[in-house]
């Protein structure tokens, strides 16, 4: 069973200026709450290709990943990958104007589990989907705050 979860919010900033801050990858640990740690396999500066390790935690278990990044346009889309473990996973990033000057971004998170994953994929959905939503709100209250 494949999981695809999307959530999205409105964040009152600047399209240019939310997308920059959302895919630095020296900023995850700020905004994403299960995750603890980010290096750079590659050096920056971030483009289609870069490499990037993770620490995280999700559903009780230490996970470490490295996405690599598949499709990077500024300020519009941003997509990262991993073929590892036991649930490969896509993260995309979308963004577009909204009223007002503000910014509607799409969080996408999607993979085909294989294994012991795949019985779970119901439940791993539903709390990637309660993730996401907290880590878009966290993301929201940083840049909202900011001058």
């Amino acid at each position: 069973m494949a999981v695809d979860v999307a959530t999205n919010t409105i964040i009152e900033r600047p399209r240019e200026a939310v997308a920059a801050f959302a895919c630095d990858p020296d900023n995850a640990t700020a905004w994403y709450e299960n995750i603890e740690e980010v290096s750079w396999e590659t050096g920056p500066p971030l483009q289609v290709g870069s490499r990037m390790a993770f620490v995280a935690h999700f559903l009780g278990r230490r996970l470490t990943y490295t996405y690599e990044v598949r499709a990077h346009e500024p300020g519009e889309r941003f997509v990262m990958a991993t073929a590892e473990g036991p649930f490969p996973m896509e993260t995309t990033y979308l963004w577009e104007d909204a009223a007002a000057g503000g910014t509607r971004m799409t969080l996408r998170n999607r993979g085909e589990p294989s294994g012991f994953s795949r019985v779970a994929a119901p439940l791993m959905a539903w709390a990637m989907r309660r993730a996401n939503e907290q880590d878009l709100r966290a993301l929201k209250r940083l840049l909202e705050d900011r001058p």
